[in-house]
C-alpha cells in the first residue's frame, strides 16, 4: 500500500471514530462501507479488523448490544491473527464494558484480565494511548468489584489506575478514576470521604471548559453526596447547572440521571409538582437512550407521586419492564457466552485439524517404510483377537448401561407427568380460587393462597425435564450460576469448557445439572456459604463433578441426609455412579460425584 493509500486509510479511520463520538450513525455507516470496499481490493487485514470494529460501533449507537458484542469479537480475532496486541486489548476492553453493563460481571472480569495480558507487556510508539486503555481496564475491574461489594479489590484496582495515570498524565483518566473512588465511598455511605474526592476532581484547573463531561459527573455526584448527608445548601443549584450543561453537550443518557436526582430532591421537600415534572423528564430521556436503570427508577417515582389508576398503571409498567429486563439480561449473558464458546471451539477445531493433518502425513510416511508382510499379518491377527474380546466386553457393558438408562427414562416420564399435573391442574385450580377470594375481598387469604400457588408452580418447574437441545449444557450451567450469583454469594465453574458435552448422554448431563442445582441451593439456604467452587473433569471413561463451599459444614455421623441429598444419591446410583460427601463443622462441605460415561 502506497503513501497516498495509507493516508486515505488513516483519514477514514479517524473520520469513523469522530462520527461515533459525535453520534452520527449514518456517516459512520458510509465510512464503514468505504472501508469494506477498500479491503475487498487490498485484502489488508487491518482494514478488515477496523470494518468489524466500526460495525460494532454502529450497533452501540442503536443499542444493539448483542450484535456489538459479536462484531467486537470478530475484530479482536482478526487482530489476534495479525499479532496486533494493542487493538486486541482495546476490543477486549470494549467487550468487558458491554458485559458489565449487562451485569455479566464474571464475563466482564475475564475479558478485562485477558485485555491486561495484551496491553501490559505491549511496547508501542504511542505509550500515552497504551496507558489510557490500561487505566480504563483497571477502572472497569474496580467498577465490577464495587458492584460485587468486594471493597478491597475495588480500591486496589482504582489505585492501580492512578499509578498508571502518573506515567501518562492523562487528565480525563485521572478525573474518571477520582470520580469512581468517590462513588465507591458514596455506595458504602461514607459520603464525607466521597465529597473529598469529588472536590479533589473539581479543583482541577478550568475543568468545566476543558472536560465538561467529567465536570458534570463530579459536580452531580458531589451534590448527591451532600443530599444524602441531609445538606440542602447549594444542592439544587448544582443539579440545575449540571442539567444545563448536559443539554448543551447533548448528553441525553446523563440527563435521565439528573432528572431522577432532581425528582428525589423535590420529593423529599414535598414539592410534588416539580418532582413529578422531573420524573416525567427522566422517563422521556431514559426511553430515548435505553437507560434501563433510570427507566425503572422514573416509573417507580411516578408510581409514588401519583394516585389511583394512574399510579397502578406506572406500577404495572414498572413490573413488566423489570421482568423484561431480567429476561433480557439473561439472554444477553447467554448470547455473550455462546459467542465466546463458539469462537473458542472454532479455534480448537482448527488446531485439531492441523494436528490431524500432520498425523496423517506421518502415518503415510510410516506405512511406506513397512516392508515385512508377515509381521503385519501377525499384528493384524493379534489385533483382531483383542478387538473380539473388547467387542464382547463392550457389548455386555452397553446392555447393562442401557438397562439403567431405561430406568432413568421411566422416572423422567413420571416426573414430567407429575409436573404437568401440578402446573396445569393444581396450579390452575388454585389460581381460580385465588381470583374468587380477591373478588370476595378476602385479600389476606388470597395472598396466602397465591404463595401456595407459586410454590406449586416452582415445584412443577423443578420436576420438569431439563432440555439440552435448545440450550446446550454449558449455557444451562452458566444460566444456573447467573441465577444464584450474588455479591455475597460467589460461584465459580472450572474446566467445564474442556469437555466435549455433545458426546455425553443427556441423562448424565441432567444428573450433573440437578446435582449442581441442589448443592447450590443447600449452600445458600443452609451452609451460610459465601463461595462455591464447581469442578468438572473426565478421566478413564468417567466424568467427575466436585462441589465445595466455605460454609458452616456439619457432622456427617450425626446429621441425616435430607430429601434433596437422598434424591441426588438415587439419581447417581441409577447411572452406576458413586456419591461421596465430606464435611466438618466450620470447614465447609465437599460433594464428589463419579459417573461412567455412556458407551457408544
Amino acid at each position: 500500500m502506497g503513501d497516498s493509500e495509507t493516508l486515505i486509510k488513516e483519514k477514514l479511520i479517524e473520520d469513523g471514530r469522530k462520527a461515533f463520538f459525535e453520534k452520527k450513525r449514518l456517516k459512520l455507516k458510509k465510512i464503514t462501507f468505504k472501508i469494506d470496499s477498500i479491503f475487498n481490493i487490498s485484502q489488508d487485514s487491518l482494514l478488515l479488523a477496523k470494518y468489524y470494529h466500526f460495525r460494532a460501533l454502529q450497533c452501540k449507537l442503536s443499542y444493539q448490544n448483542d450484535s456489538a458484542f459479536y462484531y467486537y469479537h470478530q475484530s479482536k480475532n482478526i487482530s489476534k491473527k495479525t499479532n496486533d496486541s494493542l487493538p486486541v486489548g482495546r476490543r477486549l476492553l470494549s467487550l468487558a464494558v458491554l458485559q458489565r453493563n449487562a451485569k455479566d460481571y464474571l464475563g466482564s472480569e475475564i475479558s478485562s484480565i485477558e485485555a491486561l495480558e495484551y496491553l501490559e507487556p505491549k511496547k508501542t510508539k504511542e505509550p500515552k494511548e497504551l496507558y489510557k486503555y490500561l487505566n480504563s481496564v483497571y477502572n472497569n475491574l474496580g467498577l465490577i468489584s464495587n458492584e460485587l461489594s468486594q471493597k478491597e479489590d475495588a480500591i486496589r484496582f482504582y489505585n492501580k489506575a492512578l499509578e498508571i495515570n502518573k506515567l501518562n498524565k492523562n487528565d480525563e483518566g485521572y478525573l474518571y478514576t477520582i470520580n469512581n473512588i468517590g462513588l465507591f465511598y458514596q455506595k458504602i455511605n461514607k459520603n464525607k470521604i466521597a465529597i473529598e474526592y469529588f472536590n479533589k476532581g473539581l479543583s482541577f484547573d478550568s475543568l468545566s471548559f476543558k472536560y465538561p463531561r467529567n465536570y458534570v459527573l463530579l459536580l452531580e455526584n458531589l451534590a448527591a453526596s451532600k443530599f444524602l448527608l441531609g445538606k440542602r445548601e447549594g444542592v439544587i443549584i448544582s443539579y440545575e447547572k449540571v442539567l444545563k450543561i448536559k443539554k448543551r453537550i447533548k448528553d441525553n443518557w446523563g440527563l435521565s440521571t439528573t432528572h431522577v436526582n432532581l425528582c428525589d430532591y423535590h420529593k423529599r421537600f414535598k414539592n410534588f409538582s416539580k418532582a413529578k415534572y422531573h420524573a416525567n423528564e427522566a422517563l422521556k430521556y431514559a426511553k430515548l437512550t435505553h437507560n434501563n436503570q433510570r427507566w425503572l427508577e422514573a416509573l417507580q417515582l411516578l408510581s409514588d407521586l401519583t394516585t389511583g389508576k394512574e399510579s397502578k398503571t406506572y406500577l404495572q409498567e414498572y413490573i413488566t419492564l423489570n421482568d423484561s429486563l431480567v429476561q433480557q439480561e439473561r439472554q444477553l449473558k447467554n448470547q455473550f457466552a455462546k459467542i465466546r464458546y463458539e469462537t473458542g471451539k472454532k479455534e480448537k477445531e482448527n488446531a485439531f485439524l492441523k494436528t490431524e493433518n500432520e498425523k496423517k502425513e506421518a502415518e503415510i510416511a510410516y506405512q511406506k517404510q513397512q516392508t515385512t508382510i508377515g509381521w503385519l499379518g501377525a499384528a493384524v491377527s493379534i489385533l483382531l483377537f483383542f478387538i473380539s474380546v473388547s467387542f464382547f466386553t463392550f457389548r455386555r457393558k452397553k446392555i447393562l448401561y442401557q438397562a439403567q438408562l431405561q430406568k432413568a427414562q421411566v422416572r423422567e416420564r413420571e416426573r414430567r407427568r407429575i409436573a404437568k399435573s401440578l402446573h396445569d391442574e393444581v396450579a390452575g385450580d388454585l389460581r381460580l380460587l385465588h381470583t374468587r377470594l380477591e373478588k370476595s375481598q378476602m385479600i389476606e387469604e388470597a395472598q396466602k393462597l397465591d404463595m401456595v400457588k407459586e410454590n406449586v408452580r416452582n415445584l412443577s418447574h423443578q420436576l420438569s425435564s431439563i432440555s439440552f437441545k435448545k440450550v446446550n449444557f454449558i449455557d444451562q450451567m452458566i444460566n444456573l450460576v447467573s441465577d444464584y450469583f450474588a455479591p455475597g454469594f460467589v460461584i465459580k465453574i472450572h474446566n467445564i469448557k474442556d469437555i466435549d458435552w455433545s458426546k455425553t448422554n443427556r441423562y448424565i448431563k441432567r444428573l450433573l445439572y440437578l446435582s449442581t442445582r441442589e448443592s447450590i441451593q443447600n449452600c445458600k439456604k443452609y451452609a451460610e456459604a459465601s463461595k462455591v467452587d464447581i469442578n468438572f473433569s473426565v478421566r478413564k471413561k468417567y466424568v467427575f463433578l466436585s462441589i465445595s463451599d466455605n460454609g458452616v459444614g456439619f457432622d456427617i455421623n450425626t446429621c441425616k441426609k435430607g430429601i434433596g441429598l437422598q434424591n441426588m444419591q438415587e439419581r447417581v446410583e441409577e447411572l452406576n455412579g458413586t456419591l461421596a460427601i465430606k464435611s466438618e463443622l466450620g470447614k465447609g462441605t465437599k460433594i464428589e460425584i463419579q459417573v461412567p460415561l455412556n458407551a457408544k
